[in-house]
């Protein structure tokens, strides 16, 4: 699915990796095309595990905003890892990714979230939210994800309330603008 653009600069259009479909080149696209390039080359991969483009739409002071997850990363039938991605801060994108491994399904929670600028890398725990690994070479690999990750069972996701505030967090970081009600 092609994400809307609201980008001010635009370098024309690239091929996807994963897919082959014609995306328009920005800055963010150009880090989650090498992120994607760097989980099949040298993670090893499948690009069948690799599932980009998903959305999660809620609703925030009656204004729908869409989250847009970079990619989910499969070991067979099972996904254990949200990745988002774009240039500037990690520390500023860990909480989002967080929550978007945590309501990504809604019976249960990814395991492991990453965040991946194209220079830098943190692999967090779901669960606690703490930083597992750092740096490009954290990234984790297939191998890595079946033997650690994979015979573990997946958590629970989070229901009422709980679901709630983290479709809140996510979406904090995630709407465009900020809505301010100035009602007098």
């Amino acid at each position: 699915m092609q994400q809307e653009t609201k980008h001010l600069l635009s370098y024309g259009k690239l091929n996807d990796f994963l897919t082959g479909e014609e995306k328009v080149d920005t800055d963010d696209e150009r880090v989650r095309q090498q992120l994607a390039r760097m989980l099949v080359e040298e993670k090893n991969f499948a690009r069948e595990e690799l599932l980009g483009g998903e959305i999660i739409t809620t609703t925030i002071s009656g204004r729908a905003v869409t989250s847009f997850l970079d990619l989910i990363a499969f070991c067979g039938e099972t996904p254990l890892m949200v990745l988002r991605c774009a240039p500037g801060s990690l520390v500023s994108r860990e909480r989002s990714a967080i929550a978007a491994a945590r309501v990504w399904h809604p019976q249960f929670c990814l395991p492991l979230a990453v965040v991946f600028n194209g220079q830098d890398a943190e692999v967090l725990e779901t669960d606690s939210g703490r930083v597992l690994r750092h740096g490009l070479h954290s990234l984790p690999s297939r191998e890595m994800l079946e033997q650690q990750w994979l015979p573990c069972p997946l958590l629970p996701g989070p229901s009422g309330a709980k679901r709630e505030r983290e479709l809140r967090i996510l979406n904090a970081f995630d709407l465009p603008q900020c809505i301010i009600d100035l009602k007098k």
